[in-house]
């Protein structure tokens, strides 16, 4: 039955969906339900079958149209996610929890096996589509036409070329921190087939895109520490290590980070120094990966050493 309108209180708007649509939690907060379009219809479906597949995903508890829009129900798995732990455990440092830490990794291990567990052989077209859609490259190149170049389309060639036997499965395309709970991922708006590891191997490896505005940094152990764990589930699933591939997956995602970030007015100062600093970081990536064949993101400037290397305006 549709739930009724006075048993739900407002969240926040949902701005990623071209339909639009809200966010609703209901008074003991067991329940979410969501609005929008044909997107978040395919969203569902596509949620509902991972929870099939014993991914560690909320349930869909109702779903369908209401006043000609989409809607759909599913439980609450909390209202803290491993983002908003980290920056509730902060002590005067930018050190990340090893609490949070530990739920990554338990949490990241459940979902790579059942990743693993219906995973399909990959071609050299099937990462290609990949490559396309996680990194949002068609987006990428229009508002970045300088980078639509010869040198970074071998880059990333070299990348499909390298993730050659890699399996491909139902994956996330936007996991980390902040979409990630303690006993469950969230937010499958974004979804699609990846290579195994892509999703859950950078949820560390990732902080650092954001420019050091997160608050927080997993320190090397820590990201060893994690790595390592999920290599053991890849090695016990399929036989194969996540570590090889971490460069490969890292060029990807830096393009995805600068997707969507031109700003439309230039006015905007600071918009615009987020996104120059976006495409300095894809840059280093791929620096690092044509020199090295490996990315270190420790290695990244943070959002305000490079305003203040670039004497950006308008920045503190």
């Amino acid at each position: 039955m549709n739930p009724q309108p006075a048993d739900w209180h407002f969240v926040k708007k949902r701005t990623a969906d071209p339909a639009g649509g809200a966010v609703y939690v209901n008074d003991d907060r067991t329940r979410y339900r969501r609005t929008g379009g044909e997107a978040l219809a395919t969203e569902a479906a596509y949620q509902r079958q991972l929870a099939e597949f014993g991914y560690p995903v909320p349930r869909i508890l109702d779903n369908g149209l209401d006043d000609g829009h989409v809607f759909v129900v599913e439980e609450s798995l909390g209202d803290h996610s491993l983002h908003d732990m980290a920056l509730e455990s902060l002590d005067g440092t930018r050190a990340l929890s090893d609490t949070v830490v530990d739920l990554a990794t338990e949490v990241g291990g459940r979902l790579l096996r059942a990743q693993a567990a219906h995973a399909v052989p990959a071609d050299r077209l099937m990462l290609r589509e990949w490559v396309r859609e996680a990194g949002w490259t068609d987006n990428v190149f229009t508002e970045n036409p300088d980078l639509a170049t010869t040198r970074v389309r071998a880059a990333l060639e070299r990348a499909v070329a390298q993730l050659a036997g890699v399996p491909m499965v139902p994956g996330h395309l936007d996991y980390g921190l902040p979409n990630v709970l303690p006993v469950g991922v969230i937010d499958w708006q974004h979804h699609g087939l990846v290579p195994l590891g892509y999703d859950t191997a950078l949820a560390l490896e990732i902080v650092p895109f954001k420019g050091g505005t997160k608050g927080y940094l997993a320190s090397p152990e820590q990201r060893r520490r994690y790595l390592e764990a999920l290599n053991e589930a890849a090695r016990a699933t399929t036989g194969q290590s996540l570590s090889q591939h971490l460069a490969a997956f890292l060029l990807v995602k830096a393009l995805f980070f600068l997707a969507l970030m031109k700003p439309a007015d230039p006015a905007r100062t600071d918009k615009h120094l987020k996104w120059q600093y976006r495409r300095h970081l894809f840059t280093e990536v791929l620096e690092q990966y044509e020199r090295t064949g490996a990315v270190d993101p420790a290695r990244f400037l943070t959002l305000d050493d490079f305003a203040a290397r670039h004497g950006a305006p308008g920045h503190p």
